[in-house]
């Protein structure tokens, strides 16, 4: 039934090739309609394969194995985890081989619609998007790289979805090293901006040093496991082997350690603290990259490998790492969500309410303990209801904050307000997201945020209420932003001689708002525990409360007080409140501003000791000693050869004197002998 997976990694990467090889010689337009043709197949083929992954009934066959289904369960009640093919790359014993292979699961399945759903939105947006735009906003020509910027979108659309896809950890790890790549070619996208090619090369460090711990932990499970095979429902010599280390003292610690030192490459990806660093920066990208890399790709990467290694955790007991997973994602919510309070970017806002909702997720996994009682898988469930609904809401705002800046000119809220006038399909569809995002009924955000902070409740109430203060901190930055940048005081009607009239964009820009504001609003009502579970198993306890429990008029209540104090700050124009707090609290809002100067402290353990203490007398040996003692060798080498070159002069009388004086020493020497 699934021969045609193939396509799924195939064609977007087909696509990659022949617009980065030949797109600079076909028009621009041309290249642009074959990469969001491309996506567009791709999001009615994940469409297809998730039907039929979740509802056929009967029987099919992948990879020598035959599966009887009803609505896509087997007959214990589980989803079947299908390997539609699995190739043998490199093979050094019969279980430590590198494969490349194409695996279904409930969450790889969820993770193909939320990438190319959001993939395909984006190609479409980038038409109007990518487009020059003259003083009446008519958008004709298309900026330099616009074929480039589509192979660039290909490629990274297709190297996530081979990490969601893959059949081993090492595959992961491929296509994983393939998205740092393409982020870092698409966020360096305006390469002649010295800040666009600082803000890639920052991602790319920081996310590769993170990667370093990623590939330590692969090489200890490997090592100790045999197999890069990470799946329990397809391995019993998987599941015996890590029984076996669980019951020997001497190296149970090796798995649970390699878990965390792959947990730290997810927090990279995932840009939780401290490694955070690189995200706002990301910013520098076209605004349709930030949808992509916020939304759907690069920054729920370490969100989807902890879950994928979520039955491991569970089998091996590594419930001390998941907690420390929840404490360092908590903490990293509420510092984010600080930081958004008093962002003047409006797409930096955005990167730290990412970071935030990010963390969320990683919350939900790490409460989620347990899955042998009928609450333990609460925190699984939530934590991927939440990155399928997160990922529209959030594709959504970006966008929105994009068709604001492609009609303003400015990130900065400074150059904004007033907008609901002039651009009102926007208005309608950023307010849709900050309602969405805010956890307020009955849009998406409200059921999954729910689950989120429910499962934090069992776990622990204070994690409870501390997820909660957070939840109420964004609905406040959230509708902090909205109210400046759609009603405050318009910077326009400031001067509207000198500055151009906002207007609402194209259709090409406004139809994908509206196609994932629709979403923002119906995605919640999915029965998301029905399909998505720890256990793989539908139940009642997984379902999203529809009814309104004690957590549930919590959050609201929460969500209520962040909407109205944000209103009583900014709603008002001219409104001196928030320059009063301010004034009143100068170094916590500096601080917040400067993002608590974590940046600093970065640049000054970098600059000021690995740099000073570390670079510089490694590289003082390197040029001193290392390339000395070769360049001695080579000087060395020359002086010989410049010392007997006189004996190939090809004269030869010098040649008749060396071989006579020669001949004479000979035979010296050999009368001596006798």
């Amino acid at each position: 039934m699934f021969d045609y997976a193939f396509l799924v990694l195939l064609l977007p990467f087909l696509s990659a090739v022949i617009l980065g090889l030949f797109g600079m010689k076909m028009p621009p337009k041309i290249a642009g309609i074959i990469g969001s043709t491309v996506l567009g197949t791709l999001f009615l083929l994940s469409l297809y394969t998730a039907y039929h992954y979740f509802f056929y009934t009967g029987e099919y066959s992948a990879m020598g194995q035959v599966f009887n289904v009803v609505d896509g369960r087997l007959s214990n009640g589980l989803y079947p985890t299908v390997t539609v093919f699995n190739i043998t790359w490199l093979k050094f014993t019969e279980l430590l081989t590198f494969n490349i292979g194409f695996r279904l699961s409930p969450i790889s399945v969820m993770m193909l619609i939320v990438i190319t759903t959001v993939s395909f939105m984006v190609h479409l947006y980038s038409f109007g998007y990518m487009a020059e735009r003259d003083e009446k906003y008519k958008f004709e020509e298309y900026e330099k790289g616009f074929q480039r910027f589509y192979a660039y979108l290909s490629l990274f659309t297709m190297s996530m979805l081979g990490l969601v896809v893959a059949t081993n950890i090492f595959q992961m790890y491929l296509f994983w090293e393939l998205v740092g790549v393409c982020s870092y070619l698409l966020i360096g996208f305006y390469y002649p901006k010295h800040t666009a090619v600082h803000a890639s090369k920052k991602a790319f460090i920081v996310t590769r040093f993170a990667d370093l711990f990623f590939l330590i932990g692969i090489l200890f499970f490997s090592f100790y496991v045999g197999t890069f095979n990470y799946d329990l429902s397809t391995s019993l010599e998987l599941t015996d082997k890590l029984s076996t280390i669980a019951s020997d003292p001497t190296i149970a610690w090796a798995i649970p350690t390699a878990l965390f030192l792959m947990f730290i490459g997810g927090a990279g990806k995932s840009a939780m603290f401290p490694l955070h660093i690189w995200l706002p920066d990301a910013m520098e990208g076209p605004t349709p990259v930030s949808a992509l890399i916020h939304a759907a790709t690069m920054v729920v990467a370490g969100v989807y490998q902890v879950a994928s290694l979520f039955p491991i955790y569970i089998k091996f007991g590594a419930t001390e790492q998941l907690h420390w997973i929840a404490y360092i994602a908590a903490f990293t919510a509420f510092y984010a969500a600080a930081v958004a309070c008093c962002q003047r970017d409006i797409k930096r806002g955005l990167a730290f309410s990412t970071i935030s909702q990010i963390a969320y997720m990683l919350v939900a996994l790490g409460v989620c303990f347990a899955i042998d009682n009928e609450d333990g898988g609460l925190g699984y469930m939530a934590s991927m209801f939440h990155l399928f609904t997160h990922a529209m809401f959030k594709a959504l705002l970006f966008l929105c904050s994009g068709a604001i800046i492609v009609i303003i000119g400015s990130n900065f809220k400074e150059y904004m307000g007033g907008l609901h006038k002039y651009m009102p399909i926007t208005n309608i569809c950023f307010l849709i997201g900050c309602i969405a995002i805010s956890g307020v009924w009955p849009l998406a955000g409200f059921f999954s945020k729910d689950e989120i902070v429910s499962a934090c409740f069992k776990f622990s109430p204070f994690l409870g209420w501390f997820m909660t203060l957070v939840s109420g901190m964004t609905a406040f930055y959230m509708f902090r932003l909205y109210y400046v940048i759609f009603w405050g005081e318009s910077y326009y009607e400031q001067d509207p001689e000198h500055r151009r009239r906002p207007q609402e964009v194209p259709f090409i820009m406004w139809g994908p708002l509206v196609f994932l504001a629709i979403i923002s609003i119906f995605a919640g009502w999915i029965p998301f525990g029905h399909f998505i579970s720890a256990t793989g198993k539908s139940a009642e306890i997984h379902l999203q409360h529809f009814h309104f429990s004690s957590v549930a008029w919590f959050s609201l209540l929460a969500a209520a007080i962040g909407i109205g104090l944000a209103t009583w700050m900014y709603l008002p124009k001219h409104n001196p409140i928030p320059n009063i707090l301010a004034k009143r609290m100068p170094a916590l809002h500096k601080a917040a501003l400067n993002r608590f100067y974590i940046d600093d402290i970065w640049q000054f353990v970098t600059h000021r000791i690995v740099f000073r203490c570390f670079s510089i007398p490694i590289a003082w040996f390197d040029r001193h000693v290392i390339d000395g003692t070769f360049n001695f060798l080579a000087w060395g080498t020359q002086e010989a050869g410049e010392s007997i070159r006189p004996w190939q002069s090809g004269d030869v009388r010098h040649y008749a004197v060396w071989f006579i004086t020669g001949t004479v020493a000979l035979t010296l020497v050999l009368l001596c002998l006798i």
